[in-house]
């Protein structure tokens, strides 16, 4: 299995991204061969928080020029991930039907993304 760190790469730090954050957006750069299961996994121990819904795109690499050179950036894969803003505690039934309740606390948003940015 691979490490939370191996999965996220980078917060991708855009306008749009900034705006969307005040909604409880995130938007990482993420491995390619990454899971939505795995991204959210990595997102809720990396940072503590809740995920409710994962969306992924692929991004493909732009043409460039360099004097006469021309060539393609990478492709990437981008992950918007959407946390829990009002985290509360859950019920469930366990064995024997006895009804049991998690009251872990969950952060509320990202402050840092501890990337080294």
């Amino acid at each position: 299995m691979r490490s939370p760190y191996d999965i996220i790469i980078k917060p991708v730090i855009t306008e749009r991204s900034t705006m969307d954050s005040m909604e409880g957006k995130y938007t990482f750069a993420v491995d390619k061969r990454a899971t939505k299961t795995e991204v959210r996994q990595a997102v809720e121990k990396l940072f503590d928080v809740r995920v409710v819904k994962v969306n992924t795109q692929n991004i493909s690499g732009k043409m460039k020029r360099v004097n006469m050179h021309t060539g393609k950036t990478a492709d990437w894969k981008k992950a918007i991930v959407t946390i829990d803003l009002d985290p509360q505690e859950s019920t469930y039934f366990a064995e024997g039907g006895q009804e049991k309740k998690t009251s872990r606390k969950y952060k509320t948003s990202i402050e840092e993304f501890g990337f080294g940015l």
